[in-house]
């Protein structure tokens, strides 16, 4: 049950008539020859930690360990629930917790990398979100995250999600596709959706930099999972909608892969250009010579 490629991967759940998920919790069963029991419950234990760390900030707010963020999610929270939220239930919601989860991490608290701990928050903000809005229940989420899996998989297998290789298009951006692709498959999407929205995503989110204020992922980074929950919660309403999408997902992937090797060094993590090296950033982090 294995797939080398979004073709193979989309062949299979046709030829099976499986969803991705279920495509590729056999692919995990085999790899590892473990249960389903097992798998499952490996996967439900990272989804109790994302959702942990999504609302903790939102009661216990905490400062990062570079002092560049802390507290905007919860800001967000009240601002929402005071009426005055621009974005929807949603959105609103998915991005606050997205950028809670940046907050637990950058403050050396528990997250589970989705695909990089500075991408986080997009993948358990946007599930989070719909379960709430949508009442799905936890095992519905467990198996959207086996979607969300395979998108990773097929991006770690044949490009990659290193912002130091590819920028930030690579991480949040390989995040969002990982969380559209999954949201639409919890949605009721079909397999071939789910892979357009993924595609979607990285087409709208092409070029994006990595330039980590002080070289932490702190700064833009937080307000970026919020960016890539939108980027992704877009890619899957117009794929919900039956909106096609031109370019297949293993091209989107090929080409994200060859814009991020194209990247001068200095916007792919080395904090040497972009938002790094403004004067605002350089006088916030302190560390600029």
């Amino acid at each position: 049950m294995d797939f080398k490629s979004a073709a193979e991967l989309l062949k299979l759940c046709e030829e099976e008539n499986l969803p991705i998920s279920q495509v590729m919790r056999r692919r995990e069963m085999s790899e590892t020859g473990a249960a389903r029991t097992d798998i499952d419950h490996r996967m439900a234990r990272a989804w109790e930690i994302m959702k942990e760390s999504a609302k903790t900030p939102l009661t216990t707010p905490g400062k990062s360990m570079g002092g560049l963020i802390g507290g905007e999610a919860k800001k967000l929270a009240d601002h929402q629930a005071a009426g005055k939220g621009l974005c929807g239930d949603v959105l609103g919601v998915a991005m606050t917790y997205a950028m809670a989860v940046l907050e637990v991490n950058s403050s050396m608290g528990l997250i589970v990398a989705a695909p990089t701990a500075g991408s986080a928050g997009v993948v358990p903000g946007l599930l989070l979100a719909l379960q709430e809005a949508y009442q799905k229940t936890d095992e519905d989420v467990i198996s959207a995250l086996f979607n969300a899996g395979a998108v990773g998989y097929l991006a770690m297998r044949n490009a990659t999600v290193a912002g130091a290789v590819g920028g930030c298009q690579a991480e949040v951006g390989v995040a969002a596709a990982m969380a559209a692709s999954a949201a639409v498959e919890l949605m009721g999407g079909s397999p071939r959706q789910c892979l357009g929205a993924g595609s979607t995503v990285l087409m709208n989110m092409l070029g994006l930099v990595c330039d980590p204020v002080g070289g932490l992922v702190e700064y833009p980074c937080q307000n970026r999972n919020a960016a890539g929950v939108a980027n992704a919660l877009i890619a899957a309403e117009m794929s919900l909608a039956g909106v096609p999408q031109l370019i297949p997902f293993d091209e989107m992937l090929e080409t994200m892969y060859t814009v991020g090797r194209g990247l001068p060094a200095s916007l792919r993590e080395t904090a040497q250009g972009g938002c790094a090296v403004t004067p605002s950033a350089c006088a916030a982090c302190g560390m600029c010579g």
